[in-house]
């Protein structure tokens, strides 16, 4: 059964233009980015530098961070030791390895404005260097400062969504393509507007082009997320999807893009979510699973480990 013809929409198509999908490639990520590569910027290119400190993992961050903090430790201490051991008042090192402490520490001091006072310079030489590393120990600490602060205070959604597009029984002998949402965090999200964008490819004139379509959803706002949403596109014969097959899906390359928008709360900013799921998500003739329950005082339980689970649906 082929995709049902529908009008077509320049701007349903994402930023993404015609440009067909190979080998399976989301044009969206699960985790939102887009599935872009990037290619003839200049080698130390720094457009990027913030919003990558930014947006990084808190992993990767804290490397780069410590990373930085030891080899600048590490070079000045360098400089302390070519400059000779003696420009360094109250190094008791006698080996090699010793005084390279002595001096890796007196940096380490030096660099945070710490200052001990265990060790101190002597000479002009050591005092300048000394006096450019806390120059620099302050401006680095700023600088990381500033980056930690913009990573806790960044707004962002924290939506966890279901594994899979279920194929599911809606309402009276219908059918509806349904996935599930739910806040992970503790916060309200008020004002949700979602978004469900179907995409495909399709040959025109012998050339492969993508289409994209917004696909009719049963309801696209809810006032609160305070336990899951089950979003649901009903499979009735408005549906580009309608008497769809697995194999018609999958040799089209058929994806689906979600997209996201609440006000937090805690924050009073809209946040932006996205994901995608491919043709290979989707599971046939399944249902999801109750996500809560009732403890002993009649208090609503939600169990976030639920939000994917689904079972069979026996005809």
């Amino acid at each position: 059964m082929a995709i049902k013809e529908q009008k077509i929409n320049p701007e349903n198509d994402l930023g993404f233009g015609p440009q067909p999908v190979i080998k399976s490639q989301p044009l969206i990520n699960k985790d939102g980015s887009v599935n872009v590569r990037r290619k003839g910027l200049a080698f130390f290119n720094t457009a990027d530098n913030y919003h990558t400190l930014i947006k990084m993992s808190w992993g990767k961050f804290w490397v780069i961070i410590l990373s930085g903090y030891l080899f600048a430790n590490l070079f000045f201490a360098t400089i302390y030791v070519l400059i000779g051991m003696d420009s360094l008042y109250g190094s008791a090192g006698t080996s090699t390895f010793d005084r390279f402490l002595d001096a890796f520490f007196f940096s380490a001091q030096t660099i945070s404005t710490v200052g001990y006072g265990h060790i101190s310079p002597h000479g002009v030489v050591a005092n300048s260097v000394a006096a450019i590393e806390s120059m620099i120990g302050l401006l680095a600490f700023a600088l990381a400062t500033g980056l930690l602060y913009g990573r806790f205070s960044k707004p962002s959604a924290k939506i966890v969504y279901s594994d899979n597009l279920l194929v599911s029984p809606y309402r009276e002998n219908g059918q509806g393509l349904m996935f599930r949402i739910s806040n992970l965090r503790k916060n309200v999200l008020i004002d949700l507007d979602v978004e469900v964008v179907f995409s495909y490819n399709e040959i025109v004139n012998g050339k492969a082009t993508r289409r994209f379509f917004p696909l009719e959803l049963e309801r696209t706002r809810v006032s609160i997320l305070t336990l899951n949403w089950t979003i649901v596109h009903p499979l009735d014969e408005n549906s580009p999807l309608a008497d769809i097959t697995p194999e018609e899906l999958e040799r089209t390359q058929a994806s689906f893009s979600v997209l996201l928008k609440a006000f937090d709360d805690t924050f009073s900013q809209t946040v932006h979510s996205r994901t995608s799921y491919t043709y290979a998500d989707m599971v046939w003739d399944a249902k999801f699973v109750p996500m809560f329950e009732r403890d002993e005082d009649g208090r609503i339980v939600l169990d976030m480990s639920k939000i994917s689970a689904f079972s069979s649906v026996v005809h």
